[in-house]
């Protein structure tokens, strides 16, 4: 029988690789993006480079977490992506969040059933398992914006503006 911590990881996973119930997976939308497209600002929405690095922001704050690390990750910060001046650059990022993304995983199934209801760093935060969903829900939320930013830049790209 499946562990609940390794049910979440399972659903982690899908949200990043396929296999989830939204039939949408952030590989399968970044596969094809180049550093251009993810570097474009369309109608003042940040960019699909900018959501990327958002994600990412969190999901390494809550693998620092899982590591034993202190909950280092302030709302403030977590918009500020670098830049992104190359294919390069922005196939390092994206190699690196799905790097991030295995580890968490890893360490996601490696909790206790017991572990998830424990406070997650302060009882302020609650527990393991609402911010591991959490995590999940608000990279969805993201990956829906993407998947629509993606979408408007393909659709002006072929009718030339």
């Amino acid at each position: 029988m499946n562990s609940t911590p390794k049910q979440i990881a399972r659903h982690f996973r899908a949200m990043v690789f396929g296999g989830n119930a939204t039939g949408v997976c952030l590989k399968d939308v970044l596969e094809d993006v180049n550093w251009l497209q993810a570097t474009t600002s369309v109608h003042k929405l940040n960019t699909i480079a900018v959501l990327v690095f958002h994600i990412h922001y969190y999901i390494v704050a809550v693998k620092d977490v899982l590591q034993g690390k202190p909950l280092n990750a302030h709302d403030k910060y977590s918009f500020d992506a670098p830049a992104i001046t190359s294919e390069k650059e922005w196939q390092h990022l994206i190699s690196k969040v799905y790097a991030d993304i295995e580890a968490t995983t890893l360490l996601i199934e490696g909790l206790s059933d017991e572990q998830l209801w424990e406070d997650f760093v302060l009882e302020k935060y609650g527990n393991y398992y609402r911010n591991l969903h959490g995590v999940i829900e608000h990279s969805h939320y993201h990956l829906g914006q993407i998947s629509l930013i993606k979408k408007i830049l393909t659709r002006e790209t072929q009718s030339g503006k």
